[in-house]
């Protein structure tokens, strides 16, 4: 069974940092690429940075150089955030694209709530 387990949220004041982990229990599939999204409330979902399984990055507009993801292993990700905003204030996702043979699948974390606020 699959399950994407996300950690790290919580109340920060504007202009600290956060750092979101997420890790992956994969069973039979192999990942592909994980990422971090988010949905404020009363928005649409949004991407905020993904990573591949070979390391290459992308970053959605909002990440805009305060954001860092890395993978630390096969199934595992960190969010790293800085200079945090109110704006940011968001759940935050992690989504990871599994495969097995020629099946790909799409799953995603419960989410964890970001809150930036003095």
């Amino acid at each position: 069974q699959v399950q994407v387990v996300e950690s790290g949220g919580g109340l920060v004041e504007p202009g600290g940092s956060l750092r979101l982990s997420c890790t992956v229990s994969r069973g039979k599939f192999s990942v592909n690429a994980m990422g971090w999204y988010r949905q404020a409330q009363g928005k649409e979902r949004e991407l905020v940075a993904s990573v591949a399984s070979g390391g290459t990055t992308n970053y959605g507009g909002s990440a805009s150089g305060r954001f860092t993801i890395s993978r630390t292993s096969a199934n595992a990700v960190y969010l790293q955030m800085n200079s945090l905003k109110p704006e940011d204030t968001a759940v935050y996702y992690c989504k990871a694209e599994l495969q097995w043979g020629k099946k790909y699948s799409d799953y995603w974390g419960q989410g964890t709530q970001v809150t930036v606020s003095s």
